[in-house]
Parts: C-alpha cells; structure tokens; sequence
C-alpha cells in the first residue's frame, strides 16, 4: 500500500508493533520438548489478546496461527503437536496478521538453545544481509538492485539464496503490489521502490538449495538437503532510511 494519511501510518504501526512482539515473545517461548503446535497456540494467545487476526488463516485457511518451520524447512511449516522442538534446531518463526483493515508481516530463524549443530553463522549472515539491505532501499531504487545485493552478500558469506521466494507489498492486504521482491537480480524487472508505499523485505538463505520445494503437505517449503533461514521486517519507503515498523521484533538486539 501507499500510505495516503495520518490514520494510515497509525494503522500500520499498531498491528505491526503487534506482530513485532509476537514474534520476539514466542521466539523467547519456545523450549526443546515443546510441541510447535504449543508455540503457535502462544502466538494465537498474543495476537487474540490485542484483536488481531491471523493473516494466514484470514488469506489461505492456513492449519495454524503462525507457520512455524524447523531446520530443512523454509517456510510455511504447519504448527503440529507431533513436531517437538529440540536442542539445536533451526526454528523460523513466521507472523503476519490483521487489524483493522491493516496488515503486517515479520519473521525470523533463530537456534534452539545451544548450537550444537553450527546454524548461527546461518542466522547471523541472513540478519546482516537483511540489514543492509534494507539500509539501502530509497524511493527510485530498483528492486532488482536489492536483489543483487541480497544474493551477492549471500554468496559472498557461503550461502545460497531461495530463488523462488520473495518479499512483498503489504498494507491493506497480506500481498500487494510489488508481489515479488526477489532475492536475486532479474535484470528483466524494471520497478522501483515508491516513496510512502510499504513492503515486506525478506531474506531467504541456504547452505545448499537455490530452490524451495514442496514438502508434500500442501503448505511447507523446503530446502532439500539443505538448512535454511529466514528473516523479515515490513518497513515504510521514503527519500531517506526506511522506517522499519515491526522493530519490536528485536532481529538485531
């Protein structure tokens, strides 16, 4: 969306500071021996607690209130009570929802406990590419530029990226206009960032897959033979630094 008022930007940031908190607050939950189902019922707990309504579930019928995805998995992993949770594993968390006509979108991988199985360099790559770049996102840039970068630093740190997984415009719905922000330069894409519009930018990083697959569910992604990661902020564009509004998300603290 393009944010036209006052009311607009009050809008967007009341149900992005609460999609913000939720993701910090449940990666804070989570626990080995949990169930991921456990997990997403805490967020559904946080998200009711403030009126806001699932994204997922409002757009796709998702089968839960946050996708909640674990170590090969890229996204869209169905919270289960048979899914435990343990020591070391690569959890992403993914929450986007709605209130009152506005919605925003955030997510982030983290490791489970004690890294004993070496995913933090992972994690701390995809959260430094994400910084960057959206430090570099003006009105006027080409999304393809960001693209470029996201991919150059990914390869430059050892990693691969997801090709067919992109960020998105968000606002009054869960995907709008740019429906794709790739993590790759696609020299065939000639759009630009607007001034005042907002966009959900993510990364999408892998050790080995340059393409998500279907896990054969319906919903979840994944990176075969791979580890992957995830992380995202839905952030305002203007003529200077974005205004990044699921801050509360706490992915650099």
């Amino acid at each position: 969306m393009s944010l036209k008022s006052e009311e607009d930007l009050i809008g967007m940031q009341q149900i992005s500071q609460i999609v913000g908190s939720t993701l910090r607050l449940m990666q804070q939950y989570a626990k080995p021996g949990m169930s991921t189902l456990e997990l997403d019922q805490y967020g559904k707990q946080l998200l009711q607690q403030h009126g806001a309504r699932s994204a997922p579930k409002l757009t796709y019928r998702f089968p839960g209130w946050t996708c909640i995805s674990l170590n090969d998995e890229v996204c869209h992993g169905i919270p289960s009570a048979k899914r435990i949770l343990k020591e070391g594993d690569l959890v992403n968390i993914d929450v986007s929802a709605e209130l009152n006509g506005y919605w925003s979108d955030n997510g982030g991988s983290f490791v489970l406990g004690q890294d004993i199985h070496q995913h933090s360099a992972l994690v701390e790559a995809s959260k430094r590419i994400l910084a960057k770049a959206i430090s570099h996102i003006r009105g006027g840039v080409q999304l393809a530029e960001i693209g470029r970068l996201i991919e150059t630093e990914a390869r430059q740190s050892g990693y691969r990226v997801i090709k067919n997984l992109a960020g998105h415009g968000i606002g009054r719905r869960l995907h709008e206009e740019p429906l794709e922000i790739l993590c790759y330069y696609d020299a065939s894409n000639k759009k630009r960032f607007r001034k005042h519009s907002v966009v959900a930018i993510e990364t999408f990083l892998s050790t080995k897959a340059s393409y998500a697959q279907d896990k054969g569910d319906g919903w979840t992604l994944i990176a075969r033979d791979s580890f992957a990661v995830q992380h995202e902020h839905t952030i305002v564009v203007t003529d200077k630094e974005p205004i990044i509004l699921t801050a509360a998300n706490q992915l650099w603290n």
